[in-house]
Order: C-alpha cells, then structure tokens, then sequence
C-alpha cells in the first residue's frame, strides 16, 4: 500500500509539475508605470501601448511561438512604490520591464532588476540612470546633454550660423542646457559672440537684446522657459533684430505663440517629436492603431518611446531567438539601427540610446509647427 501511495505521488507531482510548465509556457513581459496618482494620465498610456504591442504579436503567434502576457504594477511614480514593483515583477518572473515614466521610479527599481537579470527600458532622462552600467538598463529617450548634441549640430553644421548668442535664465534646467549648448557649440568650431542670463518673468528684455543686436548675431538660442522665450522673440522683433531665434524644448507650448505674438513665425523650437508629428511611418501605423483601439491619441512622446523599448526586445527576441536575457541585451548593444516609432534605434554598452531623436520645428504664420529637421 506504501508502494502504490509513493507511486501516485511520483505520478501527481510529475503532472502537477508538466501542468505548471504547460501554464508557465508563456513570455511575460512587465509594466512598470505610474497609473494612479498625478501621472496617470502617462502611466495608463505607457501601459496601454505596451499591450496594445503585445495583443498584435500575441495574433501574428507571438514570439518564438510563445504568447506574451502582461503584468503591470503602479509605482505612483514614487521611490518607495517603484522598489515594491520591483520585486513584485521579478517575483513574477518577467524577463523584461517596460518603464518606468520618471527618473526617479525608473532609478529605484534599477537594481532589483539589474540583480535578478531582468532587462528595464524607460523615458527617465536622468543622467544618472546609465551611470552604473548595468547591462540590463536601456533608455528608450536621450539623455539632457542629448539635447545640447543635438541643438550644437543642427546650428553649426546644418545652419552654418557664425554668430551665435546664447540666453539663459538662473534656474539649474536652463543654465545646465544652455552652458552644454555652448560647450557642445565650442567643440564644433562654432562661434559664441555672447552668452547672458535673464531674470525669468521680468517682462522687459530690451536690455539685454539691445546689447545682443550691437553684436549682429546670426541667432538667438534661449534655452529657458516659454514664458520668457516668447517675450523674447516679440520683442527682439520689436527691436529689428532678423537674427534666427530657436528656443529649447522648454519653449515647446502653445503659450509662446500666444506671448509672441505674429513674431512667433519663423521661430524655431527645438524638442524630441510630439505624436502627431512623428514623421516614420511605422510610427503613424502604430498610432492610428492605438487611436482605433482606446479613441484617443498617446498622451504624449512619452508612450511611444516606451513603446520603442519594447519593441526593440521583442525584435531583439526573435533575432535571437533567445529567451535569455543577458543574450538578447548583447544583441541589443550590437544591433544594426533598428526602425522605430520615433527614430532608428540603437544603444551603446552602458545602454544609452545612440542618436537623437529631436527635431527641428518651425512655428508657420498660421502659428502651427512644421518639421524641417530630424
């Protein structure tokens, strides 16, 4: 009798152990996001694209033959809840995390990933998030020295400006940008006739513009605030200065066409690319179908760039056909450009995205946004 009970129990944990496999036969694939709270509004979108991406494989049969299920936990954009879904995700055996939205939760669950192996994509532009180099991280955006890259190339060698002036106002964004823009502009051969600094929301800068225009500058970079650019380009106009103007990403709202005015034509803006601007035509596939599915738009560059991360894995996972992490990261880092919803994607060693994906806008007399420039 103890016989034939030892050999049931053989039997029913061997089933029980092929039934949990058979069950387990899925790729799972984690959200990291904060869906409640003051960012829900981007949370909820990072999530949705995420499976949107995933029920679209899911019908094409998936990867590797395998379907791919989802699980998604709210950080609140906070520390303190994204170490919770840290664990909670590795807890549930994801090979992969998608997110999170702020540097802050992305950098708090950093680790806890990088431990267990588990490869992490997010938006948090924080350089500090690639400065351990984990092999498990990689950034979907750029960094905010990225910008400064960007802007330094597009003036000198796309514009060939010779006389560039630089403002800035006091706040560390504004100086950290601006003082990079200069640096970056430096290294380039290009030429700094002036670099100041405004008190933001003072209103008058004739000032400082009059002084700018005894110096007959090609262009006016302001990397501060929209509530001061476009005041600034209103009244440079004012003053008969037909220098160019290019105001950083900060610039990138309605209101500095409101502030500026009919002065607002011909300025530039300089920012990574809003949805609906997106000029990839895989980018607008995917957005008409994420607009058919949920009757809305992405909230913002954010979801798209998030959903670049995954799809890069997911192609990284087929190439390689590979369900390990530590190869598919490998692959990731070696991989020729790979298409995506917001620019050719690439990544070096210590997972910082390769290339830009700003662009150049032009504001039309009709104060809308043309791109002349990615």
């Amino acid at each position: 009798m103890r016989k034939l009970f030892t050999t049931l129990a053989v039997l029913f944990a061997a089933t029980f152990f092929v039934s949990s496999t058979y069950a387990e036969d899925v790729i799972k694939i984690g959200v990291q996001a904060p869906t409640t709270g003051s960012y829900a509004n981007e949370g909820q979108g990072i999530d949705k694209a995420v499976r949107l991406l995933v029920e679209q494989k899911n019908a094409e049969g998936g990867l590797l033959g395998k379907k791919i299920k989802v699980y998604t936990c709210d950080d609140e954009g906070t520390a303190q809840a994204a170490a919770i879904c840290g664990r909670e995700l590795v807890n549930k055996g994801v090979i992969a995390v998608i997110g999170s939205y702020t540097s802050t939760a992305a950098q708090a669950a950093q680790k806890i990933y990088y431990n267990a192996g588990v490869l992490q994509t997010s938006d948090g532009t924080a350089d500090a998030l690639t400065e351990n180099s984990y092999w498990t991280f990689f950034r979907n955006s750029n960094p905010n020295s990225a910008e400064a890259v960007y802007t330094a190339d597009w003036m000198v060698n796309k514009k060939k400006y010779d006389r560039i002036a630089v403002i800035t106002d006091y706040s560390t964004f504004a100086q950290g940008l601006g003082n990079a823009v200069v640096e970056e502009t430096k290294k380039l051969g290009g030429n700094i006739i002036y670099t100041g600094k405004i008190k933001a929301n003072s209103q008058n800068y004739t000032p400082i513009l009059t002084k700018i225009k005894s110096l007959n500058p090609d262009v006016i970079y302001f990397s501060g605030y929209y509530s001061d650019g476009g005041l600034l380009r209103a009244q440079q106009k004012q003053l008969g200065i037909n220098a160019d103007f290019i105001g950083g990403d900060a610039n990138d709202n309605p209101d500095f066409v409101k502030l500026a005015g009919s002065a607002a034509e011909g300025a530039y803006i300089i920012n990574v690319p809003t949805p609906e601007l997106l000029p990839y035509d895989v980018a607008k596939k995917f957005l008409a179908s994420y607009k058919e599915k949920y009757n809305e738009m992405p909230p913002s560059i954010w979801t798209v760039l998030n959903a670049d991360g995954l799809r890069a894995i997911m192609h990284a996972i087929e190439e390689t056909k590979s369900l390990d992490t530590k190869t598919i990261a490998n692959y990731l880092v070696e991989m020729e450009p790979y298409p995506g919803l917001s620019g050719p994607l690439a990544w070096d060693e210590d997972g910082e995205r390769v290339g830009s994906s700003y662009l150049t806008y032009r504001i039309n007399e009709n104060g809308n946004y043309d791109v002349v420039s990615k």
